[in-house]
């Protein structure tokens, strides 16, 4: 998938503008970066465009993920990206639903399976059959 292509179905699925959800994306996987371990890091970034690759590198003081959930997760995009925490929330589901058509299902798995249970109501969007995403 093409940066533009990503960019424009997150502004789609989000009802913004090309540029917000351009910080939205970029927000977002910032924060997944924190989030997995550093070899995921560097798989999930193999599979996506160039423009995303180069915000997903790994902190090189550990391979180890932070842990935190789905609530200090939004925080941390809302801060980066300079919007309220439901814009943050609504684009973090943007972005997953999109990250799952952008990549393998494998690597999809991969990720999801790094991040707690409480994720689920942002992450199932993107589990969803392709009919039903938004």
């Amino acid at each position: 998938m093409h940066y533009l292509t990503f960019v424009g179905r997150v502004a789609r699925r989000t009802g913004t503008s090309q540029e917000r959800a351009a910080e939205l994306t970029q927000a977002t996987l910032a924060t997944l970066t924190d989030r997995l371990t550093g070899g995921e890091v560097l798989d999930l970034a193999a599979q996506l465009p160039k423009p995303l690759q180069g915000l997903l590198k790994p902190h090189p003081r550990a391979e180890a993920a932070d842990r935190f959930g789905a609530a200090e997760f939004v925080a941390r995009v809302s801060r980066r990206a300079g919007v309220d925490e439901n814009a943050a929330r609504a684009g973090v589901r943007a972005v997953f639903c999109t990250l799952r058509e952008a990549i393998s299902s494998g690597e999809f798995q991969d990720v999801v399976v790094q991040l707690p249970r409480d994720f689920r109501d942002m992450v199932e969007p993107a589990l969803a059959p392709a009919s039903r995403r938004g």
